[in-house]
């Protein structure tokens, strides 16, 4: 009952999204201006997020113009990244820099990092001295880096100062980031000595030297080290925050929990799509950029499945000879392939998030080869059942389960060792490993049944 409640819930919630959609984009056609703040007006940000990315790109330049300084800035840490981008390209100057001056430094620089050169520089002319400063000190870091993640807002004091002198700071002080959780303590060169959580710094007593309550234990995160490192080390050490130093030791600014969950998040549906093939697609792409994306890896899949064929036509007389071997032969190497995906994915997972290596990859390597082995002789007594009773002849059940049996072992190495070799060169696994696994089950496959078939039963 409550199965059926909540689907029930769910299709109400998602009928209600298609017709507010409509609504706001007929009152939007219609010029009403009055009619569509009467209804976003109750939208939290992500859902007025969600209601732009639903909207066509000139409706979507229509709202937020619509909403003038009603539009809530923050939007567009919600938004996309392609309907990002091309809001960021679509909307004027003007509005841009207001935006930067609201958001975060990270989030600003999103906003601005895919602008022409000319448009981005007419933006930051129009920031205060500090926050463009701050602003093209992030930009000026590659993308997916922790300088590029960072926020340059963060809270700092000196190892003497006693509690009341930082809690009348922070009162005193009216450029401070809207929330935080840590105060970062460090020396006359901004290099980080430790840090104080608020709970700890309010619970003690004003005449306290912040040196004496400070926690030195910090994990620095230097500005060039890539996103996906630095998640791992929030995973690893169950972080809220971490000072982000450049390459002098000099705190530089702060990464948030927040935005490691966005980067990983965004790092595992990176990874789900390299394993298809896809790319870094989204579903704001035109239509040229979606194929583009997707072309290339088809093209390789074409030549692997033409390599395929070719042992196939190897045996073109003997498939003649048995027109049963025509039939079955797809199932050997369809089971072998779902195989390998599953060890591949389990795989190209472990290594991303470096739980696979050099330490441990020999027994995970003879895990996989003995489920391999279990699992091909379950499944070969099945079809070889299903065989016998299809074409009534066990000596061809014993062929095919034969093959799946190595096909399936085949399949379990490939699985592993294909990811690990190019994890090894320092390539990518994740869009090449499928394609690669893919292909050895299909030619082991194809070849030991075919080629037993050919000795045993012809």
């Amino acid at each position: 009952m409550s199965e059926q409640m909540d689907t029930e819930a769910g299709a109400d919630s998602e009928g209600a999204r298609v017709a507010m959609v409509r609504e706001v984009a007929a009152a939007i056609a219609a010029g009403e201006r009055t009619r569509v703040l009467e209804l976003v007006s109750d939208l939290n940000t992500p859902d007025l997020a969600d209601l732009i990315e639903l909207l066509s790109a000139d409706d979507r330049v229509s709202l937020i113009e619509t909403l003038g300084p009603k539009f809530d800035f923050e939007v567009f840490s919600e938004l996309d990244e392609t309907v990002r981008d091309q809001l960021s390209e679509a909307l004027p100057n003007a509005l841009l820099a207001e935006a930067v001056k609201e958001l975060d430094t990270d989030d600003a620089a999103y906003l601005l990092e895919n602008l022409e050169e000319a448009d981005k520089q007419e933006i930051l002319a129009q920031l205060p001295t500090s926050e463009r400063a701050a602003l093209e000190r992030n930009l000026d870091y590659p993308e997916e880096t922790a300088g590029r993640l960072m926020q340059a807002d963060f809270v700092a004091v000196a190892p003497f100062w006693t509690v009341g002198q930082v809690i009348d700071y922070m009162r005193d002080t009216e450029d401070l980031p809207d929330t935080f959780s840590e105060i970062f303590v460090v020396d006359p060169s901004y290099r980080v000595l430790g840090a104080i959580e608020l709970s700890r710094l309010l619970r003690t007593k004003r005449e306290v030297r912040i040196d004496r309550i400070m926690n030195e234990d910090r994990h620095l995160v230097l500005a060039t080290e890539d996103q996906e490192e630095v998640a791992h080390q929030f995973r690893r050490h169950d972080l809220m925050s971490a000072p982000v130093v450049d390459e002098n030791q000099r705190l530089v600014g702060v990464v948030t929990v927040d935005d490691v969950v966005d980067v990983i998040q965004d790092e595992a549906e990176e990874d789900m799509k390299a394993l298809a093939g896809v790319g870094d697609e989204t579903l704001g792409d035109t239509v040229y950029w979606t194929a583009r994306s997707r072309v290339p890896w088809l093209i390789v899949n074409l030549a692997t499945a033409i390599l395929a064929s070719t042992v196939i036509q190897m045996f073109d007389a003997t498939i003649e000879q048995m027109v049963s071997l025509a039939v079955l032969m797809p199932i050997v190497a369809s089971m072998g392939g779902n195989a390998g995906t599953q060890t591949m994915t389990v795989t190209v997972r472990a290594l991303a998030t470096n739980k696979l290596g050099p330490v441990n990859a020999p027994r995970v390597i003879g895990r996989e080869f003995l489920v391999g082995i279990v699992n091909g002789l379950i499944l070969s007594l099945i079809m070889a059942a299903v065989a016998f009773v299809w074409f009534g002849s066990g000596k061809l059940g014993v062929v095919i389960a034969a093959a799946m049996v190595i096909n399936l072992i085949a399949a379990a190495l490939a699985g592993i060792l294909i990811p690990l070799v190019m994890d090894h060169l320092d390539l990518d696994p994740a869009p090449a490993s499928g394609v690669f696994v893919t292909t050895v089950t299909d030619v082991v496959g194809f070849f030991a049944f075919l080629g037993l078939a050919a000795i045993w039963l012809l």
